[in-house]
């Protein structure tokens, strides 16, 4: 009886659910036999891991009536092999030992591991992202150095201030917490406003991304924690080395 396994997508797309499609027939040609869907097999991502797994059909080796002619043979075979040896030269020997014990001229050829077809397969992004991902520690540096300089210009500015108020008694901690407030202040404003345009153009990057939302909760809330404490280092350092001014210098400050 003529057979053929379909993947889960082709039986999600023609018959809405795996279970629906075993017992089945499919054929590609109005001139070939009718083929009953024996199984369904798991999705492949056979156009790479970036790519959404497409629909897919295997059918046997040998198989009459088929695609117009009266017999066709499958000659190239793909085979996987599951182990923990994967990719040791000693597996690939006794790989070459076995077939060759079946058919001696029969060759061995594109022997990779999974690995590799993932490597492959991810160049591409794995390129883009790590370029994204320069231009974005290039950003978290030119704004660490922007919140420094400008917290450091707003104390200079404020120098008499400050010794104003360490003459009517302030703590050192509890000015260098005001400049720091501040500064967080700016901050929070900055990162509600850089969440609102990554959510809106993530969407854009998801041909990037795979098997990862745009709109990921751990991702947003691991890079707000990275920025508030860059920012509060760098709110910090000023803030401090201002508050160990002598006050009488600090009065004496134009």
């Amino acid at each position: 009886m003529p057979v053929a396994i379909v993947s889960e997508n082709f039986a999600k797309e023609y018959w809405h659910n795996v279970g629906s499609a075993i017992g089945k027939r499919i054929r590609v040609g109005d001139s070939d036999d009718w083929r009953e869907v024996i199984g369904v097999s798991r999705d492949v991502h056979d156009d790479g891991v970036n790519n959404p797994a497409p629909s897919a059909v295997y059918w046997p080796i040998l198989m009459n009536h088929f695609e117009g002619q009266k017999e066709r043979t499958e000659r190239n075979v793909a085979v996987a092999i599951r182990t923990s040896r994967a990719g040791s030269e000693s597996l690939l020997k006794e790989i070459q030992q076995v077939v060759w014990s079946v058919d001696p001229n029969l060759p061995l050829a594109d022997v990779h591991t999974v690995g590799y077809f993932y490597t492959k397969s991810m160049a591409r992004t794995s390129f883009t992202l790590v370029i994204l991902g320069v231009a974005g520690g290039m950003a978290l540096l030119l704004g660490v150095v922007g919140i420094y300089g400008v917290i450091s210009y707003s104390v200079s500015q404020r120098t008499r201030e400050i010794g104003i108020r360490m003459a009517l008694g302030a703590q050192r901690e509890a000015l260098t917490t005001m400049f720091v407030k501040q500064g967080l202040w700016l901050t929070g404003i900055g990162i509600v406003c850089g969440l609102l345009v990554a959510a809106a153009t993530m969407r854009l990057m998801s041909s990037l991304l795979f098997n990862v939302s745009p709109i990921d909760p751990l991702t947003y809330i691991g890079m707000t924690a990275g920025i508030v404490a860059v920012a509060f280092f760098a709110c910090y350092v000023p803030s401090r080395t201002a508050t160990t001014v002598n006050p009488v210098t600090a009065l004496r400050a134009e």
